[in-house]
C-alpha cells in the first residue's frame, strides 16, 4: 500500500493587518480588487474554474481541488455554485476570526457613540 502524503496549507490571516493599515473603505476596495482578480470575466462571478486558475495570484496554488470547491460552497449563499462580490467579501470576513472580533468591537463602539450623541 502506497503511503499518502498530505500537505497542509497554512493560511495567514492578513485581513486584520490590512484593515488597520487601510481603514474600512480601503479594506473593502482591496477585497473588491481581489474579487476582480479571481472572478470569471465573462460570468462576473468567482467560479471553481476561475478560482483554480487564479489562486496562485494569492499564493494559494497548493490548495487541493477539494479545498477550493469547499471555499465556493461555504460562501455560496444563493446556491448558484459561484461567488458574487458580496458573497466573496462575506466569506473573507468569516475566514478571518480576528477581523470578526474587531468588527464586533467597532460596532459596539459606534453604537455607544450613537447612543451618546442621541441623548
Amino acid at each position: 500500500m502506497a503511503s499518502q502524503n498530505t500537505q497542509q496549507v497554512q493560511f495567514q490571516d492578513s485581513l486584520p493587518l490590512m484593515a488597520n493599515k487601510l481603514g474600512g473603505d480601503g479594506l473593502i476596495d482591496e477585497l473588491c480588487n481581489g474579487f476582480n482578480l479571481l472572478m470569471d470575466s465573462n460570468k462576473r462571478v468567482i467560479t471553481f474554474e476561475s478560482l483554480k486558475k487564479n489562486s496562485a495570484l494569492f499564493g494559494l496554488q497548493d490548495l487541493s481541488d477539494e479545498d477550493l470547491q469547499s471555499m465556493i460552497v461555504e460562501g455560496d449563499f444563493d446556491g448558484d455554485g459561484a461567488l458574487n462580490q458580496l458573497e466573496f467579501c462575506v466569506l473573507m470576513f468569516r475566514l478571518s476570526p480576528e477581523l470578526m472580533d474587531g468588527s464586533k468591537l467597532w460596532l459596539e463602539e459606534m453604537l455607544q457613540q450613537e447612543i451618546k450623541d442621541f441623548f
